[in-house]
């Protein structure tokens, strides 16, 4: 519809005052509409018995009488034999109708009832019973209470105060979101928002801070699927030169062509793993230590497994081959560098589970376990030169995890090597 305003904050103050303004007009007619009536019914009927009684001293030809008492309360009272007067009277008005209605059970005559809305007053021409008319002058609030002008100029100033009060509030929030629009508008285009940080209402906070993440993660699929062609163009080319060469000057050594061969395999299948990860699979309900027992059982038979699992431990719905492969990749790692031992612990709390797998293999140094989980990245130390290896497996379980919402982290064991601890939403 096109009466409903486009704009944000035009929808909210709409959304704010409608009820506000519906509520009102109600409560105005319902509660207080009957109060006025029986007010305003209870002032005409306490005029005509006032003007019932003056009009019984004037047909007694008692006129002192009348005008002291006419006097004593407020009403102006004349006897003349003609009074001009508009054509029309304002009998049938609904300012005086309740008073017509009074004065015709109480005085059975042909009464008029004039009002003048300049000086709110009102005139009441009755005929006496030698053929005269008594003129009756009042003011108009004798049957008529302001309280209701009163009251619907404070209905409006309520909701022009509300509309004061609230507008400050929705101008905020409007601003938050109009900031959010021009980041996501830089974010799609490739470029940055300086200085742009989540503000304005805690909903308003998640929706900014979610598209931080998400910039976050496109940044680092862009970042990893340059590292990846990097990788293939680096680790390919030099056993493909390597069997060039041999062909061509036809001084190939068979064992050498196998392991290069060997060699590439392993590093075709580890990226082929790595795009894997962004397939998209059904979420099923999922339990960890069966996964984790199957897993650590078949990546290190001749390592001692040491678990550590709830009783009744956390059953939630995740992504099972997507976690299979991350833990996979995990306890892969762990049992490739672990002397003799592995660890692995289950920690469910409320909204969570934690699970640690451990080692007590040479660990990695602080300032390489950032490094540890960039795709294609391998370590110079200990963990990382002979033993092969494309160095996707952490990244490959860290953007599993991260996609379960989940988030991974590379610690110190007291085993003496690394300790992976991974914390899981449930």
């Amino acid at each position: 519809m096109k009466l409903i305003p486009r704009s944000f904050f035009g929808r909210t103050i709409l959304l704010v005052l409608i009820p506000l303004v519906l509520t009102q007009v109600i409560i105005a007619n319902v509660f207080f509409g009957n109060h006025w009536r029986r007010v305003h019914a209870t002032l005409a009927k306490t005029l005509t018995g006032e003007i019932v009684t003056i009009m019984n001293f004037i047909d007694a030809g008692d006129m002192k009488t009348a005008n002291t008492m006419a006097n004593d309360i407020g009403i102006r009272v004349s006897v003349n034999d003609v009074v001009t007067r508009p054509d029309k009277n304002d009998n049938k008005s609904k300012i005086v109708g309740l008073l017509d209605v009074e004065l015709s059970k109480k005085i059975k005559r042909n009464t008029n009832i004039y009002v003048t809305r300049v000086n709110r007053q009102i005139s009441i021409d009755i005929p006496t019973h030698d053929n005269k008319i008594a003129t009756f002058d009042t003011t108009l609030y004798r049957i008529y209470s302001t309280s209701t002008e009163v009251f619907i100029l404070w209905l409006i100033g309520a909701i022009l105060i509300v509309s004061l009060l609230v507008s400050p509030f929705i101008i905020m929030h409007n601003r938050s979101i109009r900031r959010i629009a021009h980041a996501a508008n830089r974010f799609g285009r490739g470029l940055d928002a300086p200085g742009f940080v989540p503000t304005g209402s805690r909903e308003i906070r998640d929706a900014a801070t979610a598209m931080i993440n998400m910039k976050e993660r496109i940044d680092r699929y862009n970042r990893t699927r340059t590292d990846m062609l990097n990788a293939v163009s680096h680790d390919l080319k030099s056993p493909l030169t390597r069997m060039r060469l041999a062909i061509e000057t036809d001084s190939g050594n068979k064992p050498a062509l196998l392991s290069d061969i060997d060699r590439m395999t392993t590093m075709i299948n580890g990226y082929l793993a790595f795009a894997r990860g962004e397939i998209p699979e059904i979420e099923q309900s999922t339990e960890l230590p069966p996964m984790l027992t199957r897993i650590a059982r078949d990546a290190a038979p001749d390592k001692k497994i040491v678990t550590d699992f709830p009783d009744t431990p956390a059953q939630f719905y995740a992504r099972p081959m997507a976690l299979a492969r991350a833990f996979g990749n995990i306890i892969e790692n762990a049992a490739r560098y672990a002397k003799t031992t592995i660890k692995i612990t289950e920690i469910d709390k409320p909204g969570e589970t934690t699970v640690i797998i451990e080692d007590d293999g040479p660990g990695i140094s602080d300032d390489k376990k950032a490094d540890a989980l960039r795709p294609f990245v391998r370590l110079d130390n200990a963990r990382g030169v002979d033993t092969g290896g494309t160095g996707l497996g952490l990244s490959i379980a860290q953007t599993a995890i991260e996609n379960h919402g989940g988030m991974l982290f590379l610690e110190n064991s007291d085993m003496g090597g690394l300790r992976v601890r991974v914390v899981l939403p449930i």
